[in-house]
């Protein structure tokens, strides 16, 4: 017996050993007859509740199971036995364990106290991945305090960020039975439970007071760990007056110390000023004392400026609005700069440039008509990020309405502006505009370099890409990170990163040497990182190696479950091989996990509309005339050798009839619809959201050649410019 890896436990037993009519059927009146049981309020023996136990367990309902032996009155060791028998047989053949089986293991260890099993299946959730599941930590607590093992309970407590209230009053009521059992706390188990104290449980502050005591009867409480957990657990509950003197008594006053007692002061929805005050002086001192600040104190000093209403500055308030959008804070910053009450130029390209930076273009675009609106004059900054934001969103001409309106107002030869537009042109399909910007510009520097090249490299003109590299360094302009890594450490001290990495990952597996690319991965540091993973995926695509290529996405699945693009190739590869049954699992993979596919879009601009289609798009005006001319075409390149791929079914559209979706994809429709209403000359700029598959591909190089066009489609990896039956990715993508 053998389940799909990433497939939990129970999917596994219900799918492998229960898939059968008569399983099925046994199930139902099994769960028919407990369902009477508890209808009836039938008081069932230990006897019966043990077979409606077993039941469960073979029908491979194995969380039912597990939640009815927990509501059991009494276990018995036959029980506990059979279960740790179970679980033991699905680790043999193979299957992967879901939370819920480790959970249930772990509460028979605690039961029994099997610290040795426990440990075990410790180390075991661990290596499946899961140790980071709030769940687990908890079943783990548990467990190690049934055990009486409590320095590996306040280990697990010390190291988790997210557990459930229970768990912090059960780790008091352990430190608890501990004193009372006469066992030595230590300062670490004294700092955990201080931790739980600070959470706002029901009666944490008497528990708090109570261990704050009981650390001075000790002699522990000037202790660093139970010093600083003390101050954390009096600013977390609110009473200052406290936190304040243990701060003051502490002789190691470190980053964190301050942090705690800076976050104390600003602890609410409502901060008042003489708190906000407090937090600056300590702020302050942090400075004199030449601390550097961490992310956490900026954070919290935010709130400190808000309190004191410093945004009423119209410069403190543009920096607030800066460091929120920086941050990410996008909300906030939209906030302090409605109540900057003097908005100056700054002001606005602080919150102009901070939505075009959190990928907030429309939000951008609204407020840049507001300024022109109000008589203002946008400055270089300002039109630069109007031409970033044109540029995520592929609108070519709007943004050409933009290098005019620069130039009108005398700032169009700005090389901010110039560096924008070569990207708005280039992300927008337009290399040709790139490279006329770029032979225009009079001072080009680092930064317009590194774009032509990398849009070059984008576009599949690699020629043209290492002739700019070369022509660069022949001007004396040193190369970044960007334009290029292979002498970046020797040559001039740069640190390689993942996305380098994946660069030579990629290179070797244009050259075909796969073998030398994974080995590349295994020892490049980035293992672990799935754009590594990804980019060797797409090499085996290419080369049609399905055995390994099933293995890499099973790999990059692991790296990042719920990333919808390897469950798509995966389902593919499965399809593409006639192996329906593992295919349709993955589908229910993906429905169990809450992974959704982000649904195929491509759109074209034609005119002054944005027009879109998704997968058989029948919601055009136009549709009859474009699936007509569709139709007609395909006829034509059928007749010069194409031939369509097998078609399959559509993980995202099951219900889809599979030759429909291979025959009318978005970027099918869309190109016809840009050859039907655009010049004979102009070419047909298409963008896609999702990677363009191989039929697809292939029909585009046949349409270029019989309709003379030239065709440019963005999907979510390159440019593919087709161009009389060829495209200049090299049919590798």
């Amino acid at each position: 017996m053998a389940a799909y890896p990433g497939m939990s436990m129970g999917e596994a037993h219900r799918n492998n050993n229960n898939n059968s009519l008569p399983n099925l059927v046994s199930l139902i009146y099994g769960k028919a007859a407990h369902g009477h049981m508890i209808k009836t309020a039938f008081r069932s023996c230990l006897f019966l509740l043990n077979n409606l136990l077993l039941m469960y367990c073979k029908c491979g309902e194995i969380n039912s199971a597990r939640q009815m032996f927990d509501r059991m009155p009494k276990h018995n060791m036959g029980l506990f036995v059979k279960a740790m028998e179970v679980f033991n047989e699905a680790r043999v053949v193979g299957l992967k364990l879901d939370k819920f089986t480790f959970a249930g293991a772990l509460n028979l260890c605690g039961q029994t106290g099997d610290l040795l099993l426990g440990k075990l299946i410790h180390g075991l959730v661990i290596v499946s991945g899961l140790g980071d599941k709030v769940f687990l930590t908890n079943s783990l607590i548990d467990m190690y305090s049934k055990c009486g093992q409590v320095n590996r309970e306040a280990l697990l407590f010390e190291c988790s960020n997210d557990l459930e209230i229970g768990a912090n009053e059960e780790m008091v009521k352990l430190v608890g039975k501990m004193h009372r059992s006469g066992l030595k706390l230590n300062t670490y188990a004294l700092g955990s439970v201080l931790k739980a104290c600070g959470t706002n449980y029901k009666d944490s502050n008497q528990h708090g007071n109570a261990l704050h005591a009981f650390s001075v009867k000790l002699g522990l409480d000037l202790d660093d760990v139970v010093a600083t957990a003390l101050l954390d657990m009096y600013a977390k509950t609110g009473d200052l007056v406290d936190a304040i003197q243990i701060f003051k008594l502490m002789s190691d006053q470190s980053v964190f110390i301050y942090n705690a007692t800076i976050s104390g002061f600003l602890h609410g929805k409502t901060i008042s000023a003489e708190y906000a005050n407090e937090a600056f002086d300590l702020f302050s001192k942090m400075q004199k004392k030449g601390m550097k600040p961490s992310k956490f104190t900026f954070s919290s000093m935010l709130k400190a400026c808000n309190a004191r209403n410093l945004q009423s500055d119209e410069f403190i308030g543009s920096a607030l609005t800066d460091l929120y959008f920086l941050s990410g804070s996008v909300e906030d910053g939209a906030k302090c700069f409605a109540v900057t009450p003097k908005l100056d130029i700054v002001s606005w390209t602080s919150i102009i440039s901070g939505y075009v930076q959190n990928g907030h273009f429309g939000s951008a675009l609204a407020l840049f008509y507001e300024l022109l609106s109000f008589g203002m004059k946008p400055d270089e900054f300002i039109i630069s990020s109007m031409l970033g934001a044109y540029s995520n969103l592929a609108s070519p001409r709007s943004g050409r309405q933009i290098q005019g309106y620069a130039i009108k107002i005398g700032i169009g030869k700005f090389t901010i502006i110039q560096n924008s537009q070569i990207c708005m042109y280039a992300k927008s399909g337009d290399i040709d505009s790139s490279h006329l910007t770029f032979e225009e510009m009079e001072n080009p520097d680092v930064v317009s370099w590194s774009m032509m090249i990398s849009s070059n490299a984008q576009h599949g003109c690699a020629r043209k890409a290492l002739s700019l590299f070369e022509l660069m360094k022949g001007y004396g302009i040193a190369p970044n990170h960007i334009t290029f890594f292979e002498s970046m450490k020797k040559d001039y001290c740069m640190a390689v990163n993942v996305r380098h990495c994946a660069c030579i990952v990629d290179l070797l597996g244009r050259a075909g040497k796969l073998a030398d690319a994974e080995n590349f991965i295994l020892n490049s540091g980035f293992e672990e990182d799935p754009v590594m993973w990804q980019a060797l995926l797409s090499a085996y695509r290419v080369y049609k190696d399905t055995v390994t290529e099933k293995r890499v996405a099973e790999r990059v699945i692991e790296l990042e479950p719920q990333g919808s693009a390897s469950y798509v190739l995966l389902y593919n590869i499965y399809n593409d091989a006639g192996i329906n049954l593992p295919a349709t699992k993955i589908r229910e993979l993906m429905k169990v996990r809450g992974v959704k596919k982000e649904p195929g879009l491509s759109w074209i601009e034609v005119g002054n509309e944005v027009h879109c289609f998704v997968v058989g798009d029948q919601s055009h005006p136009m549709s009859q005339v474009i699936y007509a001319r569709l139709e007609e075409m395909m006829k034509r390149i059928e007749k010069l050798g194409y031939i369509e791929e097998r078609p399959i079914s559509s993980i995202s559209e099951p219900k889809l009839n599979a030759s429909t979706v291979m025959n009318y994809h978005s970027e099918k429709l869309a190109v016809t619809y840009g050859i039907l209403n655009l010049p004979a000359s102009a070419p047909v700029r298409v963008m896609k959201n999702l990677r363009v598959c191989q039929d697809c591909h292939t029909m585009m190089k046949f349409l270029s050649r019989v309709e003379k066009r030239e065709i440019i489609l963005r999907d979510s990896i390159r440019f593919h410019h087709f161009r009389e039956g060829t495209c200049s990715c090299g049919d590798y993508w």
